[in-house]
């Protein structure tokens, strides 16, 4: 495998874009196989209660590892500015003071997690019938934080260099590792949903592994000297600045969700299962959105790094066409596909009459959602374009409004005990967020302009 780094400062932006953002997708897919394959394999051979005990902690991975992978990709940021500034040694020191933030970070967040999760448990209304196995599978996940830690640091840097292939290549092993040892866990083993979650931290400790040694073999400009393993505190400061607004945007985001699973917890196992089905092929299907944001957060940072605004916004304009197409297509698809992907995940011997109920649910969250994958696409392109020239406050702002709007629908949702009105969480909050950042895109790029004098 050769070290394949795009210099997204020249050339066609509409190619470069498509170029970069492919493995992205790709590996997105197969990042997300990590949590089908758990939910599809739990769902079939251990139970409906397991399927919902799987699905009952989605959003407190949400919360926990969203924090995580905010802050990691916050540090990113800096060495694509860097690479795009063609400053080889300011590389090396901001990839030596992520590792060192990454080593605190991974400790802090493993012990807050495991010490309040049966707090964040019991005040999300957790369902008794499956609380002690939701709570094994989540507290297994977050023992293993290092291994998603460690994988999302060297992914980063290298997508910061321009190079998002290699990550792909590595996911699609662990991906398919994970389903072995899925299988081998639950079903030769019979341990139940802590199968699923030990399957789900081995595979990914190999992709992280993997990604170390081949960035160590192949990628000179991310390997740092011995030196540059110390924090630096003008380079770790900026970090942690450009850091902690992302993480806390995929926080605030979380607590919004979390609201949402509280209220929906309320409504009973069959309830959970199907918005566990409905969230896994909606979170597969819009996979390329978020693998647009990665790619628009890496663009917006090398073309910042040399301060091309014009380019940025030609970028913008680029993925915002895609999509919309995109946005389309998979309603499309999604709209006629969902029965079949309710029965992929739930077991053949399941009474008639709760798979057409978790079937017509399925169906209410498809059909309604759908509606809004575009803004939900704007999310991600605007998002992660003001991320990625620096400018992280707007985009947290977002998240905040995010969980206003979710907020609000869990709490007429609960009071209305209907399943259609958890829905609308989504919806809402996609189409308000997705407007909202629009606007904060605009204020920010005229900012850019006014800054560079462009």
């Amino acid at each position: 495998m050769n070290n394949k780094s795009i210099d997204m400062t020249s050339g066609n932006s509409g190619i470069i874009l498509i170029k970069f953002m492919i493995p992205l997708v790709l590996g997105n897919i197969f990042q997300q196989f990590y949590n089908m394959a758990d939910t599809i394999i739990v769902g079939r051979f251990v139970g409906v209660k397991a399927l919902a005990a799987v699905g009952a902690t989605g959003n407190i991975m949400f919360l926990i590892f969203g924090f995580v992978s905010g802050l990691l990709q916050g540090f990113s940021v800096i060495t694509a500015q860097r690479f795009g500034a063609g400053d080889k040694a300011a590389v090396k020191q901001s990839v030596g003071n992520a590792a060192v933030l990454s080593v605190i970070l991974t400790v802090v967040m493993t012990f807050i997690s495991i010490v309040f999760m049966d707090n964040i448990l019991t005040a999300m209304n957790t369902p008794s019938d499956v609380y002690d196995m939701a709570k094994s599978y989540i507290v297994i996940i977050c023992l293993g934080m290092a291994t998603s830690v460690l994988y999302n640091l060297m992914a980063s840097m290298l997508r910061a260099v321009g190079n998002s292939q290699a990550p792909f290549v590595f996911l699609i092993i662990s991906a398919l590792l994970n389903v072995v040892l899925d299988l081998f866990c639950i079903i030769f083993l019979k341990m139940g949903v802590a199968g699923a979650a030990v399957a789900t931290i081995v595979s990914q400790g190999i992709s992280g592994i993997l990604c170390l040694i081949y960035t160590i073999c192949k990628v000179e400009i991310l390997v740092p000297s011995k030196g540059d393993f110390k924090l630096k505190m003008n380079c770790a400061g900026t970090q942690i600045k450009i850091g902690i607004p992302m993480a806390l945007q995929f926080s605030i985001t979380a607590i919004g969700t979390i609201m949402v699973q509280g209220a929906l917890n309320l409504l009973g196992t069959n309830a959970i299962a199907a918005y566990t089905v409905a969230c896994k092929v909606e979170q597969l299907f819009t996979q390329f959105f978020s693998a647009q944001g990665m790619t628009c957060a890496t663009y917006g940072a090398q073309n910042m790094g040399i301060g091309n605004v014009k380019r940025i916004k030609k970028g913008v304009k680029y993925s915002l066409l895609y999509c919309v197409i995109y946005a389309i297509a998979i309603y499309i698809i999604l709209y006629n596909s969902y029965p079949f992907f309710t029965k992929l995940f739930t077991d053949k011997t399941l009474d008639a009459s709760v798979l057409s109920e978790i079937t017509t649910n399925v169906g209410i969250y498809i059909h309604l959602c759908g509606l809004f994958f575009t803004p939900l696409g704007m999310i991600f392109i605007f998002r992660n374009i003001m991320q990625g020239c620096g400018y992280s406050f707007l985009p947290m702002l977002g998240g905040a409004v995010e969980l206003i709007c979710r907020a609000v629908t869990a709490y007429f949702a609960t009071k209305s005990g209907r399943f259609v009105n958890i829905c609308y969480a989504n919806a809402s909050s996609w189409l308000v967020t997705g407007i909202f950042l629009l606007f904060c895109y605009f204020y920010v790029i005229k900012k850019i302009e006014k800054k560079l004098g462009n």
